[in-house]
């Protein structure tokens, strides 16, 4: 086989493998998806005694299918770029690996692949298979507001820790050890508990004034959770107000989001413009029928 030959199929399997812009890319990733689908639910469905005990062989077999199936995936996703330690130290191709290994490691030790759900987290390639990047425009507000949060919210929470401390030492002095308080960091985890309305009731108040303390701790906490969401809020309407004012006054606005799903065979970097020929990155000539 030439050169030209093995580069010519070489660019074609990148275009499946990376982009979704072709009915090929496009159905690879969707068979891709049902996979990581099917993988995770084997995972689960093993970790249910009844299930694995009747139907372990299988279960163990079509685990073995999928990773086989995705070694070849991420061996093909190597040999397809030209920089393979870009792909292999990207986020995804970490990822990838992490998805693949568990199941060999669990020939060595024991009830390790169940850390293969971690596959889920490929799960994120939906954005660019299904087109929602256009949705994740709309979203642009939301980031924005909870960056403007940050700091209110980590006084908020400051105060909260400050508050649970203080009042996990009063419950800790008013019940005792006897109560089930034993010590002041139990009593500050009783208090953290309480506080966002969880209530595990593996320490309860039994006297009097610590029952008292306990409701207002528990009235305390439905007003403790309603602060970051008003905070959030209040960010969040002056974003739009923002937008708005923007749009009255024919200033710019953002930049639009690109559909293109190509991914630069010598970078890896995608986010192209939808009508790109080039990287924006690198230079490199991007792929086109």
């Amino acid at each position: 086989m030439s050169k030209y030959t093995r580069n010519k199929w070489r660019l074609k399997l990148h275009e499946i493998i990376y982009e979704a812009d072709t009915p090929e890319g496009k159905l690879f990733d969707v068979v891709l998806l049902i996979t990581i689908l099917a993988s995770i639910l084997l995972v689960m469905l093993e970790s249910v005694n009844s299930i694995d005990k009747n139907f372990h062989n299988f279960l163990n077999i079509s685990e073995w299918v999928i990773t086989i199936l995705f070694t070849i995936e991420y061996i093909a996703r190597i040999l397809t770029v030209r920089k393979p330690l870009k792909y292999i130290f990207s986020f995804y191709g970490v990822i990838d690996l992490l998805s693949t290994i568990p199941k060999y490691i669990s020939l060595i030790v024991g009830g390790v692949h169940a850390l293969a759900a971690l596959r889920a987290l490929r799960l994120l390639r939906v954005f660019r298979i299904l087109k929602l990047a256009r949705y994740l425009g709309a979203s642009n507000n939301l980031v924005n507001a909870l960056k403007a949060s940050k700091a209110k919210i980590s006084v908020f929470l400051f105060a909260v820790i400050i508050v649970a401390i203080i009042l996990g030492t009063i419950m800790y002095l008013v019940e005792g050890e006897e109560n089930g308080f034993t010590n002041i960091p139990k009593s500050v985890y009783w208090c953290i508990v309480t506080l966002t309305t969880v209530g595990f009731g593996d320490i309860a108040p039994q006297t009097p004034l610590g029952q008292f303390i306990a409701s207002l701790v528990m009235i305390l906490g439905y007003g403790i959770i309603a602060v970051p969401t008003g905070i959030v809020s209040a960010e969040y309407t002056n974003q739009n107000k923002s937008d708005k004012a923007k749009e009255s006054n024919n200033e710019e606005k953002e930049e639009p989001v690109h559909l293109n799903s190509q991914c630069c065979v010598n970078c890896l970097s995608e986010k192209h413009q939808d009508d790109a020929k080039f990287c924006f990155k690198c230079g490199c000539e991007l792929n086109h029928d």
